[in-house]
């Protein structure tokens, strides 16, 4: 299932992600104006963005201070949702998400890093119809019964509720238009989630054994992750054994 590759692969990269963590409060707090601006009080969007930096031990002040400015409109940089979509080594496909406020600057560096890595940035639509656009929600398995949560999720008719033994986790998907809906209720009955956002979640998932072509799409993939105006990607592929790639 494509969010356990997701998962697996974002747990595989953060070792490296942790060094730059004034770099990650920047995009956890452009994530959280953002979705405050689009709609407050009640955004599942914002709930989820806060959580994330919760998560990233984004100090509460900081926090505040984010959603305080998107509410009060302070004067300050506006930043636009960007999706771009290419394909990296091998035929492989990727979705890019970015904040940006210069479209053609992020365009450019993008694409160069694409063209730098062996990938190629396409045109929008060019990928996307390899995936399925999801709501995605993650629990470690520890403390959580799989049963109840997997019982709860055909109560919210939730798309899919799987285990994943390798990684100990479950993770549950559900219709985008349901995504706030499902998100607070697992919420508020098994309290907060590992990990929870749309996603683009793909058909058919590629499992990748070959060391050079991993040792690829992981610097790939982190040379991306590392824009600043990046704020994740996801692609149509699992590492066979994330240690390979380490």
């Amino acid at each position: 299932m494509a969010g356990h590759s997701q998962f697996s692969n974002i747990k595989h990269r953060k070792g490296a992600q942790d060094a730059k963590r004034s770099q990650k409060f920047t995009k956890l707090i452009r994530e959280i104006t953002v979705a405050a601006k689009q709609g407050l009080p009640d955004s599942a969007r914002l709930r989820s963005a806060i959580f994330a930096a919760r998560k990233e031990n984004l100090p509460k002040d900081k926090i505040e201070t984010a959603i305080k400015n998107a509410a009060g409109n302070v004067a300050g940089e506006n930043y636009e949702e960007i999706q771009y979509e290419g394909y990296g080594p091998s035929g492989t496909a990727l979705i890019v998400h970015a904040l940006t406020n210069n479209r053609n600057r992020t365009a450019s560096e993008v694409r160069y890093i694409f063209s730098r890595k062996g990938g190629n940035l396409g045109e929008t639509g060019s990928v996307s119809y390899l995936f399925n656009h999801v709501g995605l929600i993650v629990y470690k398995a520890e403390g959580v019964n799989f049963e109840d949560l997997f019982n709860y999720g055909i109560e919210l008719e939730a798309l899919n509720v799987e285990e994943n033994d390798k990684e100990e986790l479950y993770i549950i998907t559900c219709e985008v238009g349901d995504f706030g809906k499902v998100r607070d209720a697992f919420y508020a009955k098994f309290g907060e989630p590992e990990f929870a956002r749309l996603s683009w979640q793909p058909k058919d998932l590629i499992e990748i054994s070959d060391k050079e072509l991993i040792d690829k799409l992981s610097a790939l993939v982190e040379e991306l992750e590392d824009n600043d105006d990046v704020q994740h990607v996801e692609g149509n592929f699992t590492f066979a054994d994330d240690n390979s790639a380490a």
